[in-house]
């Protein structure tokens, strides 16, 4: 099990991806660089493989985009 410290960074991490694809895909105004995206999201999947646990269905690291 996990602690919570790592639920809450998966959790923030989500939600921030889940914004900025927001921003990016449905506004068309991105509001970070691809940079800091791409490293969050690979923060995300670190901590998913490390805890599978945590793995949603509604992750952004299990959609295609």
């Amino acid at each position: 099990m996990p602690n919570p410290e790592v639920e809450r960074e998966v959790e923030s991490l989500r939600s921030q991806l889940d914004a900025w694809n927001y921003q990016y895909y449905v506004l068309d105004q991105p509001s970070v660089p691809d940079a800091e995206y791409d490293r969050a999201l690979r923060r995300l999947r670190e901590l998913e493989s490390q805890h599978p646990e945590l793995v949603r269905p509604d992750s952004p690291t299990q959609r295609v985009g």
